[in-house]
């Protein structure tokens, strides 16, 4: 049988069309949510059983960002986040944050359970592993065992041969992240929620105790607006590269004959992940690999080539995400002022689990009800020693990233499909398809003015500063710009 391989998400099988109709009207409304990933979504659930009325919009379809290219793990078993948290605010914080993740997943079940959505919920074994420095790995282990937890030691993983270092767990789960989401949207819907798709906010304005957020055609008031995108705009403009980085994966998906029931992820660097799921027709392994940050190793082709070489098994599916990473390994949660703009987002990997909580957290902050996690992601938290250690090279990075794009626009790995000119006195970049017809955009991200890498796997224009995505045509895909770069003669 010849697999024809497919460079999408395998989860992006469940969006096909819009199935929310797109904003055509004023409204005015308790709260407006901007994003319709894992915390959007979760976040509308939670307000709307609370009575409040809530509006949520997606600039292009639910779950179509970063949720639909994750791996769909809920496990508090994170690699050895527990020792970094430690380090950086000591040992009553990086409990507080192991109860957060233990409280989100029974929030999933409870959820999912509740609400009978079927989203191919199974509960499996969950392992941490090294290949080569054990010591990381013990410390880990020792502090989860302090925790309560029961871990089993295990000198190989259930779909290999080889040995490694490693320790696993028995009460996590995997998921479908867009099935989720997208019962659960149709769930809020019926309750009175007001959902649109195709729907972009180009400003956000306070006045009169309101803010106005406005789409091209139309207005929306709203007492208390919620940023629940991958990488917000409408901050300041070094609140987010100052305090997160990004970090890209590759992942694939390949047909596989046994259906094993576990998890994985590594300490060691770059990061190997790997799950398994079952459609009811077929069984794929899902594998990340070549995780690095994503103002380095621009090459998308050699770092997805990189990737296929870890297995022999030609993928059915292929493609990249990226995760922001802050610099204490806590996400934002929270207010971002005191008028009654919030966030979620900063996520280091574990989006699944910490979306679904950021719902909750927002909620409560938005009802004025106690929650014990609220002071630990505040997003104005004083982060201590790491913003001194991880401030400054993180600020680097970025600044690196910047810099390499304007020297030299033209990579030495682009194909003969690739090409750069100047027209009418600014940058375009040109991508001719395989049937010779030419896609003209402009080289520049509206975001922070970054030169963009064309990106022959996926077929994208990509931010190496920031993480902003645009179609072959410049339609933004991926935040944080909130413009096309469409070139218009």
């Amino acid at each position: 049988m010849v697999i024809k391989m497919k460079k999408k998400s395998i989860w992006s099988e469940e969006i096909k069309c819009s199935i929310f109709p797109k904003l055509n009207s004023d409204i005015d409304v308790d709260v407006l949510i901007i994003g319709g990933g894992i915390t959007g979504i979760n976040t509308l659930y939670h307000l709307v059983n609370n009575g409040l009325s809530v509006c949520l919009v997606e600039k292009n379809l639910l779950g179509s960002g970063v949720t639909c290219r994750t791996t769909g793990k809920l496990t508090y078993l994170q690699g050895d986040i527990y020792s970094k948290i430690k380090e950086n605010y000591g040992l009553e914080k990086a409990k507080l944050y192991f109860d957060s993740q233990i409280e989100a997943v029974k929030l999933a079940t409870s959820i999912i359970k509740n609400e009978q959505i079927d989203c191919n919920f199974e509960k499996v074994d969950s392992y941490v592993f090294v290949n080569s420095d054990n010591s990381i790995l013990r410390k880990e282990q020792r502090l989860l065992e302090g925790f309560g937890i029961k871990t089993q030691i295990s000198n190989k993983l259930p779909c290999e041969e080889k040995k490694v270092n490693g320790f696993y767990i028995t009460d996590s789960y995997v998921y479908h992240p867009i099935k989720y989401i997208k019962s659960l949207a149709n769930i809020c819907k019926s309750r009175g929620a007001s959902i649109y798709e195709n729907t972009k906010i180009i400003s956000i304005k306070h006045n009169d105790n309101k803010y106005f957020c406005k789409t091209k055609t139309n207005i929306i008031k709203a007492k208390h607006v919620i940023l629940a995108v991958h990488y917000p705009y409408f901050l300041k403009p070094l609140w987010m590269p100052f305090k997160c980085y990004l970090e890209k994966s590759y992942i694939e998906a390949f047909r596989t004959d046994t259906d094993y029931k576990f998890s994985a992820i590594s300490i060691d660097k770059p990061t190997i992940s790997i799950r398994y799921y079952n459609n009811n027709d077929d069984t794929y392994e899902l594998f990340l690999g070549e995780s690095h940050n994503l103002a380095v190793k621009n090459n998308e082709e050699q770092n997805f080539q990189n990737l296929l070489n870890e297995k022999s098994t030609k993928p059915s599916y292929l493609w990249s995400n990226k995760d922001i990473m802050t610099i204490d390994s806590l996400p934002f949660i929270g207010k971002i002022d005191d008028n009654g703009l919030l966030i979620g987002t900063g996520y280091n990997t574990w989006g699944m689990t910490n979306g679904i909580l950021a719902g909750k957290i927002i909620c409560d902050i938005i009802l004025k009800k106690e929650n014990k996690y609220i002071d630990l992601f505040n997003p104005y938290r004083n982060f201590g020693l790491s913003i001194l250690k991880n401030g400054p090279l993180i600020l680097g990075s970025n600044s690196l990233a910047l810099i390499k794009t304007k020297v030299k626009k033209n990579k030495s790995w682009y194909s003969d499909c690739v090409k750069f000119e100047r027209r009418d006195g600014k940058d375009i970049a040109i991508y001719i398809d395989e049937n010779k017809k030419e896609h003209i955009v402009y080289n520049i991200c509206p975001h922070m003015k970054c030169n963009l890498i064309f990106n022959e796997v996926e077929k994208t224009w990509d931010c190496p500063c920031h993480g902003s995505r645009f179609d072959v045509d410049g339609k933004c895909i991926e935040g944080p710009s909130n413009y096309d770069i469409s070139y218009k003669k």
